[in-house]
């Protein structure tokens, strides 16, 4: 099987990662910060870790900022619900994929104010088109940092830089890049990260990261093994946003996972990348490919002469190739490149997948 399909999750994890998961599961399989017993301590331990682990590698203030939530999408929603009240102007990309456009939208309801900005491949238009959608009551920019259709990596430094002279919010969605490529908070001015590490940091599904502070509202309240005798939500950091069993085994497998991306990091874009820029040069080739951008990421979106996505889906997975089709929860995007009518097929690279696998692929397009 040749699994392209690495944006929605990846297939081939490392075996540590393996390992890891089903140490947790056979040796760490009691509550952290519930109990006083020495199974739940051993296991709080090794949340911690992951946690200090986390922070390094993402540059973030502390141990304390990362929040362990179910997804990415999770991460996002309580950001911009916790975040943006009525009254309040937010302004997002032309790239959201769902988890921002239909939370903003959903908030524009209740009275936050919402503008999208255009991306442009020159990021000083980029900077400019931001700029000047801000107003006296703008809150904050939520964007993400790679399109997860078109591979497009917006320039988040400088979009940082821009909010931190204007005293804005930035809120990231780092899914497609988490891993991938190197974020550093602090360089980049970043107030929140959310991140879906079951896809560049090689993670179980079911397992996000929000890295934070205390100022969002939460939007889940509960148990959180502190403070259990005040009818209050905790406010300090992790536990006023981790209500409820954290995932134990994913965060292992996190712990994991970011072992091997940065053993490896030198290697990881520059390996996506070459698979998906030969791709990319082959498709050039085939005038029934329609190809819509040279991507910046192992993402790279096509169609062949007026077929749906989904019939090409179809005749790809009938050769053992796994790619995604249709509007990948991002029809902003979409409409930008105008493809909302029948969508894109969409490839995408992983560290595990090879050369060989990138030619099979592109003889099974052409024999299409």
């Amino acid at each position: 099987m040749v699994y392209l399909d690495n944006a929605a999750t990846t297939f081939h994890k490392p075996a540590t990662v393996y390992e890891a998961v089903n140490n947790a599961i056979k040796e760490l399989s009691a509550n952290p910060g519930r109990s006083g017993h020495e199974l739940s301590m051993k296991t709080s331990e090794m949340v911690y870790n992951t946690r200090e682990k986390t922070a390094e590698y993402f540059n973030a203030e502390s141990y304390e900022n990362i929040v362990f939530t179910q997804n990415c999408t999770m991460a996002i929603n309580l950001c911009m619900r916790g975040l943006f009240k009525k009254g309040d102007h937010i302004i997002i990309s032309d790239l959201e994929h769902n988890s921002v456009f239909r939370t903003a939208f959903d908030l524009k309801k209740n009275g936050v104010e919402v503008d999208i900005f255009e991306s442009n491949n020159d990021e000083e238009i980029t900077i400019k088109n931001i700029y000047s959608l801000i107003k006296p009551n703008t809150k904050g920019v939520v964007c993400t940092n790679g399109s997860n259709v078109f591979g497009i990596k917006l320039p988040i430094r400088e979009i940082g830089k821009l909010c931190k002279s204007k005293n804005l919010l930035f809120i990231v969605d780092a899914a497609q890049t988490a891993g991938v490529i190197k974020i550093d908070m602090k360089a980049d001015n970043i107030d929140y990260l959310c991140i879906a590490p079951h896809k560049g940091l090689y993670t179980p599904m079911g397992l996000g990261v929000l890295i934070t502070d205390t100022k969002p509202s939460p939007i889940i309240t509960g148990g959180t093994g502190s403070s259990s005798g005040i009818v209050e939500q905790p406010n300090f950091l992790p536990d006023k946003y981790e209500s409820g069993t954290i995932n134990v085994p994913a965060i292992s497998g996190l712990s994991a996972g970011i072992d091997f991306v940065k053993s490896n990091e030198r290697f990881i874009y520059q390996k996506e990348m070459n698979i998906i820029n030969y791709i990319y040069t082959e498709l050039c080739k085939m005038k029934k490919i329609k190809l819509y951008n040279k991507p910046d990421l192992p993402v790279l979106s096509f169609n062949i002469n007026n077929d749906s996505s989904e019939n090409i889906a179809s005749y790809l997975n009938k050769n053992n190739i796994c790619v995604r089709a249709g509007l990948h929860c991002a029809p902003l995007a979409h409409k930008k490149f105008k493809t909302e009518d029948r969508g894109t097929v969409r490839i995408s690279a992983s560290y595990f997948n090879t050369m060989n696998e990138a030619k099979y692929f592109v003889k099974a397009v052409d024999k299409y």
